[in-house]
């Protein structure tokens, strides 16, 4: 196969629009076929970018990818920095469970831009059922309340929404308020979805 089929991170993102750290995290998922080179620098097949292309929707503006980055990067710092130990409910997690509540959290993420990619449709909300359902199992299995998992559920998800209402502070020209609050009720349905599977989830316990 020609070398010239393959290319860089960053001229895979610019091809399908999106923030690179986006197109690592399709990588690491396994979503987005790549290779590594033997310096370790992932390359990506021209022909699997476009085919990936057109089953992701109407690729979101920039605006979307900036706040699901900055949601991501928020959650490492807090997770990272140690900012989480004295919060009760986080202390009771063992290591393992936090490692598949940070998996979870990807995944949440990158549904969520999905979501939105397609126009919020309601057919894809199954995500958001099955991620609730995924996180209470573990919590649940921790020992974990309902008003603890609850908690721990809004300390992450706020780190999405203060993302949006940020970048609608520093960027009010790129859009107008209409088109802000049409997002925020998307990313608030997307978000209370997987709260309501939730409490479900711990009622049928």
């Amino acid at each position: 196969m020609s070398e010239s089929e393959w290319i860089s991170l960053r001229q895979a993102a610019e091809i399908l629009g999106v923030h690179p750290a986006t197109v690592r995290n399709w990588a690491d998922s396994g979503d987005l076929p790549s290779r590594r080179t033997p310096g370790k620098h992932r390359r990506f097949r021209k022909s699997d970018l476009l085919q990936y292309a057109k089953t992701q929707g109407e690729l979101q503006p920039l605006e979307v990818q900036v706040i699901i980055q900055n949601a991501l990067g928020n959650t490492r710092m807090h997770v990272g920095g140690g900012t989480l130990t004295h919060l009760k409910w986080y202390e009771r997690i063992d290591d393992q469970t936090r490692a598949s509540l940070r998996q979870e959290g990807l995944g949440t993420l990158e549904a969520i831009r999905k979501y939105l990619a397609f126009g919020a449709p309601d057919e894809q909300l199954s995500a958001a059922i099955n991620a609730g359902k995924n996180y209470a199992k573990l919590l649940s299995n921790e020992g974990l309340s309902l008003p603890d998992a609850v908690r721990g559920f809004f300390y992450f998800s706020d780190f999405v929404i203060n993302s949006i209402l940020t970048w609608s502070e520093i960027t009010p020209q790129r859009n107008s308020t209409a088109d802000w609050g049409n997002l925020l009720r998307q990313v608030n349905t997307y978000i209370n979805t997987i709260l309501l599977s939730i409490i479900e989830y711990y009622e049928e316990e």
